[in-house]
């Protein structure tokens, strides 16, 4: 499957010696590419392929995600429901855990968004690396907004509709993709386009030693974000076409 995503996508991943290569380690990427997230696929290959099966990893998503046609098989590499629960077992057990802070709010951003680290303010993955006092290493990809249209994140359509009540969904997508040309809620999963993708894995973080005993969420993660803003830049930068990388 590695070889199958490293031609589709001409997948680019950098920097995997830099994860620690035993113990509980939290990975915080940036995330892109609407239900499908072709990047944490990419990913979770890559370090499959660099690590083999003996290091214990595990990929956080919605249950909704799960629950799409065809993305249940994820499961056999690791993904699992987004809880607190499932963070906490995974980190406990040793294995690295991979995160997406931005979650639907990021990963259906607008196209024209595509070059911006948006994780809506959330810190929750700063004080889980805190509570299991566990590195944190920042994930960078890019190429996964380039593998659709994706016009809206509908955030006024799903809050009329009350998904964020029964669903927590509190985007409901407009994009445009195959096959079905006008894809609202991206539910039925698209056609990703075949995007080149890279990803940049950069140095680990021990936030008590950064930033002292008692860390300021805020500072820490300003700084968290303007590090993986400026690495996504500098990979936006490598690129010479959208899409075409």
């Amino acid at each position: 499957m590695w070889l199958l995503a490293t031609l589709y996508f001409r997948a680019e991943v950098r920097g995997l010696d830099k994860i620690p290569e035993e113990g509980p380690v939290l990975l915080v990427g940036n995330h892109s590419g609407g239900n499908l997230t072709p990047d944490t696929t990419v990913f979770t290959l890559a370090f499959a392929t660099y690590f083999g099966v003996e290091r214990r990893f595990y990929q956080l998503a919605h249950n909704l995600v799960l629950a799409m046609p065809g993305l249940g098989r994820l499961r056999k590499f690791g993904t699992v429901a987004a809880s607190h629960k499932n963070a906490n077992r995974a980190l406990e057990s040793g294995a690295a855990l991979l995160v997406y802070p931005g979650g639907d709010y990021e990963v259906h951003r607008p196209s024209w968004e595509s070059g911006k680290v948006d994780f809506g303010g959330r810190k929750g993955f700063i004080r889980l690396a805190l509570d299991k006092d566990v590195p944190l290493v920042p994930v960078v990809s890019i190429g996964g907004q380039e593998t659709s249209l994706f016009l809206s994140r509908g955030e006024g359509l799903a809050k009329a509709l009350r998904l964020d009540k029964m669903f927590r969904l509190k985007v409901l997508p407009i994009s445009l993709g195959l096959p079905w040309i006008v894809n609202v809620g991206d539910m039925a999963g698209h056609v990703p386009l075949p995007a080149k993708i890279t990803i940049q894995v950069l140095d680990p973080i021990n936030l008590r030693e950064r930033y002292g005993e008692e860390p300021d969420l805020v500072e820490a993660y300003a700084d968290i974000i303007g590090d993986m803003q400026l690495t996504l830049d500098e990979l936006a930068a490598e690129r010479r076409l959208p899409f075409i990388g």
